[in-house]
């Protein structure tokens, strides 16, 4: 093998054996000796035998591992003559560099001696000459030490005959720290001479002192100093040894009473906001001062606390009851705050100053863990603003659907429903990606206690969205009536003006949940998995903290039910108008059909109002208008209307009468028309739905009453100017002109005296009110 091929190990260990074999290093020392029983390849080893290794090499390998062996073999020979050839030439190097610096040393230090010798000299002349100097200056010395001592004794005695004066002036100008340092530092002296030779002074000191303890008495209950002033006072007697213990619980009631000036105010919360959004607009602004009297007071309290707890060493149960109730009421008021319809940049701000107040007092009183306590504190305030976020939203979407109500009766606005249902889905979406993004600064902030709760955020988060959607689910059936609290809404909408933007309300409802189960879950839900994924471990009592798809399958139940819920209310109204139209007259005795009756113009009004609001808000469907084929009620037609016109057309009551009996054997082989589908939300299909229930409601009607011929002619001219406009208005013609047939069928089998009116006289009636219709449409327009 070549000799790039040798592993570092090998190549450093073949560099130390040629080392020990060109130093020769007695073997005896070598730390690890060769072994007897070394392998029969170790040819390094003292051990090695030659033969042996080739005879086995020889055995066991091929001629062509012979010819790699020996290639490889003489790489390593070539390598390890390379190798001991530079060991040599370096070695030389060395050697030849040493012996270089041997001699230069040998030079430089030839001539040393004497020099050295020269300077022990010197040194010793310097030294006789010091001592000859320190002799003659000793007893000058010692004099100079003495007039130092007297000197330092005499200051002493004139501060004290000075004491009483300088004690007066720092009562003039209550520098009483300066005094009782003074007094303080006189007192050894007093202690040991003021019987004696400074009796004087000492009265006249004590009588000082006196006076400075009833100021500082006075001072120390006084309300209008501050809080650190008192303290200062009260450490000021504790030094002249007087009993502050007595005054220990006056001096915590002045500073537990002292609290409320230093709790958060609605300034103070503006001045924190105010500083947070632009700090340059604090020059010279009367909230700079509030901030710099706040922040003093916060200070002031801080000392305090630290001064205490040097005069009392045993009140930090006390003390630390006091900052807990003071961060407690600060943040209960950060907690109403947050309440508010804020930004959560608005709520950081505050907690940061609040946070800042309590590493200010967690600094002085360790022991009271106020970092930990504070974190409950700021955990229910962040918790309670994310709860009113949801609620504020709550109310903006019922502002928006109040638009109904108010663009209805004050007629502000073309389109009332439109503009309402687009601003209900902007309050829903847009103000849901508002709080998301909101909630996202409250995430993204290194505020610590923030951080600690990011979990906790997370998961109110995704409660709060899924209480929310439920909550709107039961505001929904509030405000459609479909609960027992439906009263509060028609207390609000009572008449018939009420009754129909009920209807509206309705209406607009139903497709507000179909845009929130297929769009608003959609992107919320999107959101909050690229934002607000994770959360951590959750007690599954109320379920999962946001399930999308139990919210889209309740809201898509909501749409269906408040859709039948529209079309119910509306037909609930046709009725109203159906029931005066066939309960006022009387039937037996009715005239002659003179015109069409006026309650189809109500009734083609009623209609007119319902398709105007469903475009308002409902989409188009596809277009799917059902034309009369095989397949949808062809066959009913060629085989029921030969029959009715036939038995119409009869002048012979006794014939009129049998021809029920064939209309009715007719019906058994008519092909079934599909008349009540499922109902989509869309214009077409609500709007053919409520004609069909129109219809269905005035055969039920018919069925109820008892006509004469006249009576029977004036539901047939009614019908038949109904049919072309009906059919216009719904979707599936073939289920409309089979249910008018039904109604003709219906009211011919309760009159007493079937004759329709001729086919002629029916057009010229027919054209008479469309006539009229037409120059009325005229006349308004």
């Amino acid at each position: 093998m070549s000799g790039d091929e040798v592993p570092l190990d090998e190549k450093a260990r073949r560099m130390r054996d040629l080392l020990s074999s060109f130093y020769g290093p007695d073997p005896s020392m070598s730390p690890n000796p060769p072994s007897k029983f070394a392998p029969f390849d170790a040819i390094n080893s003292n051990s090695f035998n030659a033969d042996h290794y080739l005879n086995l090499l020889i055995h066991k390998s091929s001629l062509e591992g012979l010819l790699q062996r020996h290639v490889g073999m003489a790489a390593e020979i070539k390598n390890l003559d390379t190798d001991l050839q530079m060991l040599v030439y370096e070695n030389y190097n060395k050697f030849i560099s040493a012996t270089d610096a041997i001699k230069r040393m040998n030079s430089n230090i030839m001539g040393m001696e004497s020099n050295m010798e020269q300077l022990l000299e010197k040194i010793k002349t310097v030294q006789s000459r010091s001592d000859g100097v320190n002799t003659s200056l000793f007893e000058k010395r010692e004099h100079i030490e003495k007039l130092h001592l007297t000197r330092n004794l005499l200051r002493k005695v004139q501060f004290i005959y000075d004491l009483p004066a300088r004690l007066g002036k720092c009562i003039k100008s209550e520098a009483y720290a300066d005094a009782v340092r003074f007094y303080t530092g006189a007192m050894p002296i007093f202690k040991a001479y003021g019987d004696s030779s400074f009796q004087d002074c000492k009265r006249a000191s004590e009588e000082a002192i006196a006076i400075i303890i009833k100021n500082l008495q006075g001072k120390l209950f006084s309300d209008s100093e501050s809080i650190q002033a008192r303290a200062e006072a009260a450490m000021l007697l504790k030094q002249l040894d007087f009993p502050v213990d007595s005054l220990k619980e006056k001096l915590f009631e002045k500073l537990e009473q002292s609290l409320g000036d230093l709790q958060l105010k609605d300034e103070d919360i503006s001045r924190c906001l105010l500083m947070s959004n632009d700090p340059s607009k604090l020059e010279n602004h009367p909230e700079s001062v509030a901030a710099t009297v706040h922040e003093a007071s916060v200070q002031e309290f801080v000392e305090a606390v630290r001064a205490y707890r040097v005069i009392f060493p045993d009140s930090d149960k006390q003390l630390i009851k006091l900052a807990q109730e003071l961060v407690t009421k600060n943040f209960e008021t950060g907690e109403q705050y947050g309440k508010k319809r804020i930004r959560a940049a608005d709520l950081l701000a505050v907690l940061r100053m609040i946070w800042k107040e309590v590493l200010q007092m967690d600094e002085v009183l360790h022991e009271s863990v106020l970092s930990e306590f504070s974190l409950e504190a700021v955990q229910i305030t962040v918790k309670h603003h994310v709860a009113s976020r949801f609620s504020h939203l709550l109310h903006d979407i019922s502002d928006a659907l109040a638009k109904v109500y108010v663009g209805q009766k004050e007629g502000m606005e073309e389109f009332p429903l439109q503009v309402a249902l687009g601003a209900s889905k902007k309050a829903v979406l847009q103000g849901s990606m508002d709080i998301l993004l909101d909630f996202r600064q409250l995430l993204d902030d290194d505020l610590e206690l923030l951080v600690k709760l990011r979990e906790s955020i997370l998961n109110w988060v995704q409660e709060g969205f899924q209480d929310f959607f439920r909550e709107l689910h039961g505001r929904f059936l509030l405000l459609s009536g479909r609960n027992n609290s439906s009263s509060q809404v028609h207390g609000v909408a009572e008449g018939t003006q009420g009754d129909r933007i009920l209807a509206s309300l309705v209406l607009v409802l139903a497709q507000l949940s179909v845009f929130i189960e297929q769009t608003a879950i959609q992107r919320i839900t999107e959101e909050i998995a690229a934002s607000f994924a994770g959360g951590g471990i959750r007690l599954y009592e109320n379920g999962p903290a946001f399930v999308p798809g139990e919210i889209c399958r309740s809201f898509r139940s909501a749409g269906e039910k408040l859709l039948h819920h529209y079309i119910n209310l509306r037909n609930q109204r046709i009725s109203v108008l159906l029931r005066k139209r066939f309960t006022t007259p009387n039937w037996v005795k009715h005239k002659e059909p003179r015109e069409v009756h006026m309650f189809v113009d109500l009734l083609l009004q009623e209609l007119e109002a319902i398709e105007k609001e469903v475009k308002q808000v409902l989409p188009q469907g596809l277009l799917r208008r059902h034309q009369r084929n095989d397949s949808n009620g062809s066959t009913n037609s060629s085989r029921s209307n030969p029959l009715r016109e036939g038995k119409l057309s009869r002048t012979n009551t006794q014939k009129a009468r049998s021809q029920l009996l064939e209309t009715h054997l007719a019906k058994l082989f008519k092909q079934k028309v599909e008349i009540f589908t499922k109902v989509e939300c869309t214009q077409e299909s609500v709007i053919t739905t409520i004609v069909k229930f129109s219809l269905k409601s005035l055969q039920e009607f018919v069925r109820h009453q008892t006509f004469n011929r006249s009576g029977f002619q004036q539901i047939q001219l009614d019908i038949q100017y109904l049919r072309t406009p009906l059919k216009e208005a719904a979707e599936n013609e073939a289920a409309i002109d089979f249910l008018i047939d039904e109604v003709s069928v219906a009211a011919a089998e309760r009159c007493l005296d079937p004759i329709p009116l001729e086919q002629p006289i029916l057009d010229k009636l027919i054209q008479a009110k469309l006539t009229k219709s037409l120059s009325q449409s005229a006349v308004s327009s």
